[in-house]
């Protein structure tokens, strides 16, 4: 039976609120593109797109299909309440068969129908229906959410990365960052997870690799540890039959079964951006991985999370580094919007690869052929002539600023390299966030030195490089670590220390090392003490530390204080004492309003000199995940037994119960002082010493810890709990002002003011 065909027009539109704009166009369809998702029966052939089967025979009966543009669009903005405008065009035909049995229908939001041969679209409608699309489709749609499942992906550095080296066995030290989000499509149901993975460099996404698998196993070899070699950091969204809790972050060593995890307690169904550091320490073997929600983060080393693991006994000399991501059943969005890596092992030998930093939040292809003769010559002069302009540059600032002090001199590198014996790996003492620092010996006085070695290509260390120059070269307090010289050639940024023998504070107190007795614990409080008084007081300018942690309290052969690392100490104004800056520390020593404001002073100083002092009384760190959850966090477990009257059982039981009850009821209570809440109600650091001197009597400080209040919004940062723990219980909001008889009550502003207060909750660490 003959049948016509006609071509018609349709135009699709909707008019509402502007968004964020896409487009697509296909002037023809061909097998398997990409930009198109096929289901059931639809097909391209002939340049055209087949919604259902076109034989003309009993197949064609009861035929479905559906064709789909591939990628997710964005219809609204959860967070704006924001609708889209779009406008679509497509030309169709439905075509009978059999002219008198046919059904078709037309079923849209506003379709605009034309026989036209040049049709032009006015904006009427054939046929229009008001519908809030918020209320009926999800943020992001497909047409079809079921094309989101099952899907496995990989993105990966192009070239082989050197982990190590294989003549020497030298390790690398690396640090990678990259911000990225997780957008659940259904708020209810979301799965199933990215992860950063290292593997060798001929590592492929295996079959059946989709689900909580996350494209980096199979499911034949997910729990064969001796079958893979593959380290992953995972943050996982879906609970999986392995997985202890849903949303968790955990470190993956040849499984999917994490070696360690954490609760991932920040929800990512809105899509927020996170940012990650992920980082390898090869002296202690460290992997660590700090996670962050924070508007402007600054890692400084810290971590939340880590595992000690030796990479050569895992992974190969070169290996792939990159992220992986896969969903099931369940569906979600990952999206990485900027990669850094920076390693500290130059590539070199046979397989020449250079070293190299990433940022991968733009990648410009730039073609220039009528001018490679130019452009080669211009970076070979750049290459050679740019790095030594820098040099000098860096060297003329650092020599003016030593010029302005007396005492640290300059040395070569050859020198340096001498005294370390070639920074010997035997004679390292330890790595800090920007280098290692290694034990020397100067052959000229038989002096034993401590040289800190900035990596190579660290932006922030050169930074913090410079900052530590222009400050500690101008110091000179006992309780300080001296800075005897400095060098910088050929590319090399080199400090020079006083040898501390014993080490730092926090490898006697957590270290396993010999239990410090409480003299010298005492001791070392008050030379802590004294450091910061020269610093915030005594000095010409007012210089804020800004990372006062026991790890960057040194000790001397006689067990003195000596407080150092100032590569994020600060000159301020005597008068103002603070300085508003991007928020800079170390989690869990950092003051409350540090976190919410990025303000750093003399206060947040004393806030961080509070927790030292409770760790020196308490034997352990600021925050311990796998103790039960009262005894988490050391300020309020320690606050809450001082309002129960029973502050000697929160005591180091290393100490055996010999000290001094007066002197460790002073130092725990002054301990609480410095970490009030309320940057007004802590005490200043000459306060401090006068009462770790019994020149003035104890405060009275509130029985319930208070709740801190600001007037600046909170940052949204993300916050850990092992998972093998109970969530903590939530803060007392107890309101009563400090009753310290020594605080002045001219105060600005307290916890019992009439102001007007954002009051918040006491912010994880």
């Amino acid at each position: 039976m003959e049948s016509t065909e006609s071509e018609i027009v349709v135009f699709f539109l909707l008019l509402l609120p502007h968004a964020n704009s896409i487009s697509f166009s296909f002037s023809g369809f061909q097998p398997n593109m990409p930009d198109i998702f096929f289901e059931n029966d639809s097909f391209a052939t002939g340049g055209l797109l087949q919604v259902t089967k076109n034989q003309v025979d009993d197949s064609l009966t009861s035929s479905i299909g559906r064709a789909s543009y591939a990628e997710p669009v964005h219809l609204w903005d959860a967070s704006t309440g924001r609708l889209t405008d779009f406008t679509t065009h497509f030309s169709f035909a439905i075509k009978a068969v059999n002219d008198s049995v046919y059904n078709s229908a037309t079923k849209n939001l506003s379709v605009f129908l034309t026989y036209a041969d040049n049709p032009v679209f006015s904006g009427n409608s054939t046929l229009s229906y008001v519908v809030d699309l918020t209320k009926v489709l999800p943020e992001w749609i497909r047409v079809v959410d079921d094309s989101l499942t099952s899907s496995t992906g990989r993105a990966s550095y192009a070239e082989p990365v050197r982990l190590w080296d294989a003549s020497t066995g030298r390790l690398t030290n690396f640090t990678t960052h990259f911000s990225f989000a997780i957008k659940a499509v259904n708020d209810s149901v979301y799965g199933d997870g990215l992860s950063l993975f290292l593997a060798p460099f001929d590592s492929r996404i295996p079959p059946d690799s989709s689900g909580g698998y996350l494209a980096l196993f199979s499911a034949k070899s997910a729990f064969n540890t001796s079958q893979n070699k593959i380290i992953a950091v995972e943050f996982d969204s879906r609970q999986d039959e392995w997985d202890p809790s849903s949303d968790h972050v955990g470190i993956n060593i040849n499984s999917i079964i994490s070696v360690q995890k954490v609760q991932w307690k920040s929800s990512i169904k809105n899509g927020s951006r996170a940012n990650a550091w992920v980082s390898y320490n090869s002296a202690t073997k460290n992997l660590s991985v700090f996670l962050t929600y924070a508007d402007n983060p600054v890692f400084s080393g810290n971590s939340t999370l880590s595992y000690v693991v030796d990479l050569t006994k895992v992974l190969p000399e070169w290996i792939r580094v990159g992220f992986s991501a896969a969903t099931g059943e369940s569906i979600e969005l990952h999206t990485v919007y900027s990669w850094e890596f920076e390693s500290t092992l130059e590539a070199s030998g046979g397989k020449g690869k250079k070293s190299f930093g990433l940022v991968v939040a733009l990648v410009v292809t730039i073609g220039v052929l009528t001018c490679g003769s130019g452009g080669y010559w211009f970076i070979w002069w750049r290459k050679r002539v740019g790095p030594r302009k820098e040099d000098m540059a860096l060297e003329l600032a650092i020599d003016d600023e030593f010029e302005k002090g007396t005492g640290p001199k300059r040395f070569t590198y050859r020198e340096l390299s001498h005294a370390t014996k070639n920074f010997s790996e035997e004679g390292k003492l330890g790595e800090g966030g920007f280098g290692g620092v290694y034990k020397g010996l100067l052959s000229d006085s038989k002096t034993e030195v401590a040289v800190k070695r900035v990596s190579r290509g660290s932006k922030q260390g050169k930074k913090e490089y410079v900052s530590e120059v222009k400050i500690i070269s101008r110091l000179r307090h006992r309780n300080l670590v001296q800075l005897i010289g400095w060098c910088h050639e050929h590319g090399e940024l080199l400090l020079v220390y006083e040898f501390m023998p014993n080490g730092s504070l926090d490898t006697h107190l957590f270290g396993g090392n010999s239990t410090l007795t409480w003299t010298v614990r005492y001791k070392i409080a008050l030379g802590l003490a004294s450091s910061l008084l020269y610093l915030h007081e005594e000095w010409e300018q007012c210089v804020v530390h800004r990372d006062i942690k026991s790890s960057n309290i040194m000790l001397d052969s006689n067990f003195n204080a000596k407080l150092g690392d100032f590569g994020l100490a600060r000159f301020v104004d005597h008068e103002l004492g603070s300085q508003t800056t991007v928020l800079a520390g170390t989690m869990g020593y950092l003051a409350p309003e540090c976190v919410t404001t990025g303000k750093a002073s003399k206060e947040s100083d004393v806030y961080s000199f509070g927790v030292v002092a409770l760790e020196i009384t308490c034997g352990r760190r600021p925050v311990e995940p796998r103790a039960e959850p009262s005894k988490t966090r050391l300020v309020e477990w320690v606050w809450s037994l001082y309002g129960k009257g029973q502050l000697f059982e929160a005591v180091d039981k290393g100490l055996s119960m010999e000290f001094d009850q007066r002197q460790m009821e002073c130092l725990m209570t002054v301990g609480l002082w410095c970490c009030h809440p309320d940057s007004t109600h802590r005490p200043s650091i000459r306060q401090v010493i006068n009462v770790l001197s019994f020149e003035a009597p104890l405060p009275n400080l509130p029985m319930t810890m208070p709740v801190p209040m600001y007037f600046a919004p909170p940052m949204h940062m993300c916050t850990f709990s092992y998972t093998s723990s109970a969530t903590p219980t939530d803060s007392q909001s107890h309101q009563s002002g400090c009753s310290c008889n020594i605080c002045t009550s001219d105060s600005s502003m307290s916890l019992g003011s009439s102001k007007a207060l954002l009051k918040l909750p006491k912010p994880d660490v």
